[in-house]
């Protein structure tokens, strides 16, 4: 079994090569850039999204409100990409893979609002009278493919199990080892009985979670790493010089050895980005389409918050505190360097490392159950639905105890199969999404009733 795994991983690490390489990266960033000049930075616009989330909708449609989305949508973003993805991404790509991904963050918010708004326009209601939308039914409707439209799903279907599910089941349960001592199975069958309790009852069950468990993991983990920068602060002038230049040039560790490339700081600052924010990936966009909203404009506002937060905020954070630590000089993975930068907190470090961990992963596999079972549902009907959560749940249990290297290269796999369909999909419809922008936002009819 373990041959097997390790042939498999060779077999990933190819593919994710290939497939993380130029084209992906101008693909990916490409759209983030011409987004953001297409929609004459949208990102201005973000605080005016933030105050929508907070607010009401209630003469509009659908399944949950505005803030029951975002924070779904959050829940599914904020996860060890934002931890231990970002360790991984400066122990493989360098401190300049901090900036990359930061930038990934600042662009990718008009390519979150972009598909949002395409998710709430070509939703449809399904057997259940509930709402259905994201970049499948924006495939169908909007492009006129049902071909790309199965592609999308199908892709989304299995990216759901790897870097939604099994991911960050296996950060979580590694973590709780690293910390309890408790064993992975232990840990795994837990975390699988409370994801099954949680999801059984649909997008409101998970909604009403996500509302309560967002906001506090949220402040639980900034406060411990704003600690960690406080301590390190006759570090942080330097750290960020270091980020900046080392984005651009690679950089150099002790001995004279070469270290990260500009390639690899932008590949793996890059790669991490999306796997945390997830814009372009076309995952958040199907529970914007179930938000309550008037008009697609207003749900697309309060969705692009979500990279804003995840990546511009908590990422960049999470970057910053590891590099002051100067920790990744010694050589260390990823898991490896998030644990010895917050052991340098006395006696708490651990608790808040383990805490931020475990509530950051269970949300993620909460909010992206959602995902792949709107996918299952695109492809084989409302009746997959239950069975796909019986799969899901033990899904988790598996990934608690697979090695953490194969599920991230499968995650990287996953996710970049998963990004192209969308990504074009929101290049073929810029036009759509330019006209619906300027009729609700632009002028002035932001509370208006429509499509």
């Amino acid at each position: 079994m373990t041959e097997f795994i390790t042939s498999f991983e060779n077999y990933l690490t190819i593919i994710g090569d290939f497939l993380w390489g130029l084209p992906l990266i101008i693909l990916l960033m490409g759209t983030h850039i011409f987004l953001t000049i297409r929609l004459k930075f949208i990102q201005r616009y973000t605080f005016k999204g933030i105050k929508l989330s907070v607010q009401k909708d209630s003469e509009g449609s659908g399944d949950v409100s505005p803030f029951g989305a975002i924070t779904t949508a959050l829940a599914s973003t904020i996860g060890a990409g934002n931890i231990v993805g970002v360790s991984t991404a400066i122990a493989a790509g360098g401190p300049g893979a901090v900036l990359w991904m930061w930038l990934t963050g600042v662009f990718g918010i008009a390519t979150k609002y972009a598909e949002a708004l395409l998710a709430v326009k070509y939703r449809v209601k399904n057997e259940k009278g509930e709402y259905s939308g994201g970049p499948m039914y924006v495939c169908e409707y909007g492009l006129k493919s049902k071909a790309l439209g199965i592609a999308f799903a199908a892709t989304a279907m299995f990216s759901a199990l790897g870097s939604g599910n099994m991911t960050q089941a296996n950060s979580l349960s590694l973590m709780v080892l690293h910390n309890t001592g408790i064993p992975l199975w232990i840990t795994g069958l837990i975390i699988a009985i409370l994801t099954a309790v949680v999801i059984i009852g649909g997008v409101r069950s998970i909604a009403r979670f996500c509302e309560l468990l967002v906001p506090f993991m949220a402040f639980f983990y900034v406060t411990g790493c704003i600690i960690i920068l406080i301590m390190n602060s006759n570090l942080l002038g330097q750290s960020l010089k270091l980020i900046f230049e080392s984005a651009f040039s690679g950089h150099a560790v002790a001995g004279g050895f070469i270290g990260a490339t500009f390639k690899e700081a932008m590949r793996y600052g890059i790669a991490r980005g999306l796997f945390s924010n997830e814009s372009g990936q076309g995952s958040a966009p199907i529970i914007a389409a179930a938000a309550q909203t008037k008009n697609p404009v207003r749900q697309a506002l309060i969705s692009s918050t979500g990279t804003f937060w995840d990546t511009v905020v908590i990422c960049a954070l999470t970057g910053f505190v590891v590099v002051s630590s100067m920790e990744w000089l010694k050589g260390y993975s990823g898991g490896q360097l998030t644990n010895v930068t917050f052991e340098k907190i006395p006696y708490y470090g651990n608790i808040i490392l383990t805490v931020g961990l475990v509530t950051f992963a269970f949300s993620t596999i909460i909010g992206w159950s959602y995902y792949g079972e709107k996918s299952v549902e695109y492809l084989f009907g409302i009746k997959a639905v239950t069975p796909y959560r019986v799969i899901w749940s033990i899904a988790v249990f598996v990934g608690a105890v697979v090695p953490l290297e194969f599920v991230w290269k499968l995650s990287d796999v996953t996710n970049a199969f998963m990004a192209i369909p969308n990504l074009l999909s929101l290049i073929l419809l810029h036009n759509v999404i330019y006209e619906t922008t300027k009729k609700y936002l632009w002028d002035g009819n932001l509370d208006k009733i429509g499509n």
